[in-house]
């Protein structure tokens, strides 16, 4: 569970970072990358020291950063500035891919297309996942059949992509064997059925600068990403060097920056592994605010279990936790769908609207306003004709927040809800 962190930990890999890591938090780091597939990696001292600190990280704040893991920083960097190209260009060019059902809700969504809990994100992004082939996970995975839209421009954002999602992948796998070991199970114990065919999603994503508003010297924005958990297993964030903007909520509600460290990536954990975990581990909110006067690029590689794996709380976690679940089991694929496919708010109301009045019977209301038309002394079609022959029909879709999600200045001023 988070608790009142004031900064997100640091933790190092491999030997890279253990000068940084040390003056931080006065102990050594071993080369997890290194023994990672070490058929004794659990008696390695050097590895115990790094398990050690993942633990720490996810039971405090559930992100961390990540030093020492081996991506190259070039690499690192060239996918920030071809991002940056991408969204330099005119809409009409972004729109060539942009994301639909019909690309399996892949592609570009313009600024504001993005809903977090309602709200429209101040952000425009690419949308990638893996390759989902016809017939790949039965009816599951229907809705995700497709393979990415790359723009032609800049030529090499494909070709760097698809090298940075594997670098990613590899590193992901890695620091989930560590995360394991730290939950006290086998190196291997999330792999196999649950993640040995790990799928990914891949948020490439733009913030627009703030401006200035009312008349002060300080940039305001809108929210650029509302708060949200992330789905799956771990992401991994890798963001501007130079403006902060990602911000954590911890157990108090305060909202604490992660700033950006170069060379790093700021790693979270994700509802799948709060579930494995049975709460020892918690998904954590977060969100973007982006107030400085640049433009911010951002991009997030999501590291997900098998499309179709059904995820219940680890026998060795639930152990820990008294036997006893604490969280319903969800098949990640759902679930995603459920709750992670970036649907813009007007194509998902025109959706549910049609559904809705595909299995309604119209004729039922008729019956009804016909017999008040005879408790009232008329006939049955007194107000058909003229009147209500061809009715017109208003359909209002509205949400009631929950108590529990309200701030605490919210809840004093006793919000009425209509």
């Amino acid at each position: 569970m988070a608790t009142d962190f004031k900064s997100i930990p640091i933790i190092g890999l491999n030997s890279f970072s253990v000068s940084v890591f040390t003056s931080m938090f006065g102990r050594d780091v071993s080369p997890l990358l290194e023994k990672w597939d070490h058929p004794n990696i659990a008696q390695d001292e050097g590895v115990a020291q790094v398990v050690r600190q993942l633990d720490q990280a996810c039971r405090e704040a559930g992100f961390f950063y990540v030093k020492g893991h081996g991506i190259d920083v070039y690499l690192m960097n060239e996918i920030k500035n071809i991002t940056r190209e991408f969204f330099r260009q005119p809409i009409a060019e972004k729109n060539k891919i942009k994301l639909s059902a019909e690309t399996g809700y892949r592609g570009y969504q313009k600024i504001g297309e993005n809903i977090t809990k309602g709200k429209p994100d101040i952000h425009e992004a690419i949308d990638c996942y893996r390759e989902v082939k016809h017939g790949m996970y039965g009816d599951l995975g229907a809705v995700m059949q497709g393979s990415n839209k790359w723009p032609s421009y800049p030529p090499s954002f494909n070709q760097a992509m698809e090298e940075y999602i594997d670098r990613c992948t590899d590193l992901s796998r890695k620091i989930m064997r560590g995360i394991a070991l730290a939950l006290g199970g086998s190196a291997d114990e999330m792999e196999g059925e649950i993640g040995g065919d790990p799928f990914w999603v891949l948020r490439v994503i733009g913030y627009p600068a703030a401006s200035i508003s009312n008349g002060h010297d300080k940039p305001e924005n809108d929210v650029g990403c509302g708060a949200h958990t992330d789905y799956g297993l771990l992401t991994l964030v890798n963001q501007d060097d130079d403006i902060v903007a990602l911000q954590v909520r911890n157990k108090s509600g305060e909202w604490i920056s992660a700033p950006p460290i170069p060379g790093t990536f700021v790693c979270n954990i994700g509802d799948m592994l709060k579930i494995l975990s049975n709460g020892i581990y918690e998904s954590t909110l977060h969100r973007v605010i982006n107030n400085s006067p640049n433009y911010r690029v951002c991009v997030a590689y999501f590291y997900e279990p098998n499309f179709d794996a059904a995820i219940e709380p680890l026998d060795v976690c639930l152990k820990k936790t008294g036997g006893t679940k604490n969280f319903e089991g969800a098949v990640y694929g759902k679930h995603l769908k459920g709750h992670g496919i970036p649907v813009s708010l007007r194509e998902e109301i025109k959706s549910v609207t049609r559904e809705y009045f595909a299995g309604t019977d119209i004729q039922e209301a008729i019956d009804i306003m016909r017999g008040i038309c005879l408790a009232l002394g008329g006939s049955a079609d007194e107000m058909e004709g003229e009147i209500a022959g061809d009715p017109f029909w208003v359909l209002q879709t509205i949400g009631y927040t929950a108590a529990s999600m309200l701030d605490e200045h919210d809840k004093a001023d006793n919000v009425v809800g209509w």
